[in-house]
């Protein structure tokens, strides 16, 4: 592969189990002077390159034009069936499950997100749901906010100390149990503010709460 002729569009964004993973047409200009194409996923949230899954060389032209002709007459069903047999792969393969920090950052903000509804984005208090459970959701994203200012490698060795060893299996049913251990750790060790101090302080700052959280949630990043 030619790393200086190596092109890479933005196809859109596929919906695969609740998250959106955005798709990239990536063509090259192999040793042979024919051009190449393969497509890349990268699901929400993704640190780095390594995150992202790819499918095989399966267009070849003589031109990259032809290459993209075709990779943009290509429908979402067929798009969305290629990610499916791009994950397939990677599990049949053995590959890397998705990176532990960023796999509890996404769960403890679905997880939030539940709680509160769209809150941050409401206008007016009527639309603002009940304060317990606004609550909960500030705790849990205290959580995540700590877990995303961890160096990923060193998340991974806490994980391991507090499960004494065990290891998180993405495709076991007790994951959650597991995850909801090591929340549960994290959370104690938090100086986080009882409830009763938390009300007030929200009470006198609501606009600030609305935009942390529609930082963290909406805008895709820290506050």
């Amino acid at each position: 592969m030619d790393l200086d002729r190596v092109r890479r569009r933005s196809v859109g964004f596929l919906e695969k189990e609740g998250e959106d993973w955005a798709c990239y047409l990536v063509t090259f200009k192999g040793e042979d002077h024919r051009w190449r194409g393969f497509f890349s996923f990268r699901p929400p949230d993704a640190e780095d390159g390594e995150d992202e899954i790819r499918t095989a060389d399966i267009f070849l032209e003589a031109s990259e034009a032809e290459i993209d002709r075709k990779a943009r007459g290509l429908g979402r069903p067929l798009l969305a069936g290629l990610l499916s047999s791009a994950l397939h792969s990677r599990e049949r393969a053995g590959g890397t499950p998705p990176r532990l920090r960023r796999w509890f950052r996404t769960m403890l903000q679905k997880n939030s997100r539940e709680l509160t509804g769209e809150w941050e984005d409401a206008d007016g208090e009527a639309e603002l749901p009940d304060l317990r459970s606004l609550y909960s959701s500030y705790r849990l994203d205290q959580v995540a906010h700590f877990i995303t200012l961890v160096d990923p490698d060193d998340f991974q060795d806490a994980v391991d100390r507090i499960l004494d060893g065990r290891s998180i299996d993405f495709g076991a049913q007790d994951r959650l149990q597991f995850a909801m251990m090591v929340v549960e750790y994290i959370e104690e060790l938090l100086p986080l503010p009882p409830y009763e101090v938390w009300v007030e302080d929200y009470l006198s700052r609501r606009s600030e709460y609305r935009l942390y959280a529609h930082t963290l949630h909406r805008a895709g990043r820290l506050p």
